[in-house]
This record gives structure tokens, C-alpha cells and sequence, in this order.
């Protein structure tokens, strides 16, 4: 039996933040969790990510190992504002930042988590046990992918979630349907275009949403009031779901749920546009009613102005997002998840990021519903791991 202060589970952005913040308290605790695995397994190769430069930091105690540096110190191309950060580069960064914050990264899997008397007991692959009076769970989205009952049955080798793909050249070749107006939407017909397959974008949405390109940090302060640039993009309601975390979580319940699910809603980059517009057939207004298997593929029976109408494909991909779920923490044992209050299906959290459950604490995209759409972006692990660290050190 291994015991321990801290237990952190979890290793993408959020976990190697707090690990970092921990480490420079002096926390005794032990880590535990796949570096970067959502980046590495569940986004396509050739994507970028949607925040700037300067808001797609990891978290240390001195604010050193930013972006910023990591790409001064490789040689990569680095912005602040206008400047695309690649995957590949992300996910270096990671691994860099993770070498060293969290050079005692456990990558084995915490597959049980379950009270023991005022503990925890964590079961970890191989079968260690280890014993910890608290226990932070930074989960990914990765947990959390939806796919609507419209797609329920269909076999996976016709119809798969966007976080499926890691090489969309696979499809080379091939008639697939993206259905989605998203970013995961609009990069994965993209990259799905440009790899030669041929693709179709299906949406129930009348219109695209184009994210602008970012404002100019040098101009004048009136139109810098008027329209703040802040982590998650510009506007006042931007700079305050960026900034102010610990006032959203003071909204009230209703509020913060529907503000969380609706606020920077589904959108394509800025820098993706060009690529896109006039590539490939969209079809927009077009809400999926109905999907089933056929001989070589799928077809999905989706609305249209005078009714319904059938397309067929050999694939579809849902780029459909993710919805945070006690029940699909399925790590947890089934005892603690029915104690867990919950705010929209998800873990509620207070101003500490501590559960109903004394010692369970939240961070990252299962938080949004508490502290906002911050906690599903990078940009919200500053704060998570300041405020988290101070709880725990």
C-alpha cells in the first residue's frame, strides 16, 4: 500500500498545471495519467488550436515555461495574436513542460476510485493500491464525447465521434459526412478535403459562424474598451468569462448552465476560413432525424425545408462536442458517484474546486458549469491551479 497526501489524476494541461503549482508548495503527492492524451489521441494530425498564442500557456508557479519560451528555446514559430498554434508544437510543449514539472509522472491508468474510511483508495493498472486523503481528478473531454441517439447502433466502422480520428488520411479516397458547425466540424471536413477524400458538411445550423482575426493589441484605448481582447477572444462578455471565474460561479445555477453550454458557441477560426469556404458541398438547416447501416456505409435521413430527404455515405463522423457526466467517470466507484452533487449531469464544485464529497476535487471541462467556458479552454488551468494549490498546500 503506497501512501500519499495528493493524489492527481489526470495529465493533460489542467493535471501538469496543478502537478507544477503542488510541486512548489511542497505538496507530497503522487501523479497519474497519459501526458497530453487527449492531444495525442483524440485530435487530428495537421489541426490547430483555436486560442492564441499567448492564451494556450500551462501553468508553473513563476508563469517561465510558457508557450512563448518552449518555442524561443526549439526554434518554432510563436505569436502572441495572429499566429496559429500547430498540434504538434502543443503537444511538444506539453511533453516539455511535463519534464519539468512532473518528471515522477505515473503513466499507468487509476482504473478504481473508491473511500476508505476518511481516504481514498486509489487501483491503479498493474494492481497498486494507493492510499490518499485527497484526490484531485482533472479529466479530459475525452470522457465526455456525445453522440446523439439519432447515431446509437450504428456499427463503428460507418459511423464514428470527431475525437476517433488521429490520421484523417485514412479516408483518402472515400465519401464521408461530417456532421457538426463547430471548429471539430469545419477543421475535420477540412483536413478530410485536403487529405482527398471526398466529403460533405451537414448542419442544423441556417448559417456558419467565422470567428474575426484578432484585434490589434496596439489599438486605440477607446476601441480597446469598447472591445477587450482577452483569453477566449474579444468582448466585454469574452473578457468577463476569461477573467472573472470566481464571479460566474456566484450566478445563478440556471444561468451558469445555460451560459456554459451556449457562450462561444459553435464557430470556425479565423485562419481556417480560407480553406474551407468553396472546398466542399454544406449543407445547412439539415438536422439529423435518423441514421441506419446499409450495404458499404450509412445513411442518414435528415430534414429539409419541404420535409425529409435520405444522403448516403460510406462514413459520418459526428463532430457533435462533449457533454461533462458524473456517469461517465466511470474510474469513480459507483458508491462515490451517487454521493456527488451534480449541476447539469456534471460534478458541482465550490469556490476551491471541492466537491460535496470532503477530500474530491474537479478541475478542467467537468468544472464548466461552475466556474464557465473557461475550463474548457487552456487558458483556464492558470486559475484552476493557482486557486486548487492554495486549497491543498
Amino acid at each position: 500500500m503506497i501512501e500519499t497526501d495528493v493524489a492527481v489524476v489526470g495529465a493533460g494541461p489542467y493535471g501538469l498545471s496543478i502537478a507544477a503549482h503542488l510541486q512548489g508548495l511542497g505538496v507530497r503527492f503522487r501523479h497519474f495519467g497519459v501526458p497530453m492524451q487527449l492531444w495525442r489521441g483524440a485530435m487530428p494530425a495537421g489541426m490547430f488550436l483555436k486560442s492564441q498564442g499567448f492564451a494556450s500557456n500551462l501553468s508553473d508557479p513563476q508563469g517561465k515555461h510558457t508557450l512563448r519560451e518552449f518555442c524561443r528555446e526549439t526554434g518554432r514559430d510563436y505569436g502572441d495574436y495572429g499566429v496559429p498554434v500547430p498540434l504538434d508544437t502543443f503537444v511538444a510543449y506539453g511533453d516539455w513542460f511535463r519534464a519539468a514539472y512532473a518528471p515522477d509522472l505515473d503513466e499507468r491508468l487509476v482504473e478504481r476510485v473508491t473511500p476508505a474510511g476518511d481516504r481514498f483508495e486509489l487501483a491503479v493498472e498493474g494492481g497498486d493500491v494507493v492510499r490518499a486523503a485527497k484526490v484531485v481528478f482533472a479529466p479530459g473531454v475525452q470522457y465526455f464525447a456525445h453522440l446523439p441517439r439519432e447515431f446509437a447502433g450504428l456499427p463503428e466502422g460507418v459511423c464514428s465521434h470527431s475525437s476517433a480520428h488521429t490520421d484523417l488520411g485514412a479516408f483518402r479516397g472515400q465519401d464521408v459526412i461530417v456532421v457538426g458547425a463547430g471548429q471539430s466540424a469545419l477543421e475535420s471536413a477540412t483536413l478530410l478535403h485536403e487529405h482527398g477524400a471526398s466529403v460533405r458538411l451537414v448542419a442544423r445550423a441556417h448559417r456558419l459562424v467565422w470567428n474575426g482575426p484578432p484585434l490589434a493589441p496596439d489599438r486605440p484605448v477607446l476601441q480597446r474598451w469598447r472591445e477587450p481582447e482577452a483569453g477566449l477572444g474579444s468582448g466585454w462578455s469574452t473578457w468577463f468569462y476569461s477573467t472573472r471565474p470566481r464571479l460566474y460561479r456566484r450566478l445563478p445555477s440556471g444561468l451558469r448552465v445555460n451560459r456554459a453550454r451556449t457562450a462561444l458557441g459553435p464557430a470556425g477560426g479565423w485562419w481556417l476560413r480560407a480553406r474551407a469556404e468553396g472546398e466542399f458541398p454544406v449543407l445547412l438547416g439539415r438536422s439529423v432525424l435518423g441514421c441506419e447501416a446499409i450495404f458499404g456505409g450509412v445513411r442518414l435521413r435528415v430534414s429539409t425545408p419541404d420535409g425529409h430527404a435520405h444522403l448516403e455515405t460510406q462514413h459520418v463522423i459526428a463532430a457533435t462536442g462533449y457533454r461533462p457526466s458524473v456517469r461517465r467517470l466511470s474510474f469513480l466507484d459507483q458508491g462515490l458517484q451517487a454521493r456527488l452533487r451534480q449541476i447539469d449531469g456534471a460534478p458541482w464544485v465550490g469556490p476551491g474546486f471541492r466537491s460535496n464529497v470532503p477530500g474530491l476535487f474537479f478541475a478542467g471541462p467537468a468544472v464548466a458549469a461552475s466556474f464557465g467556458p473557461v475550463m474548457r479552454f487552456v487558458y483556464g488551468a492558470d486559475y484552476a491551479a493557482r486557486t486548487l494549490s492554495r486549497e491543498l498546500g
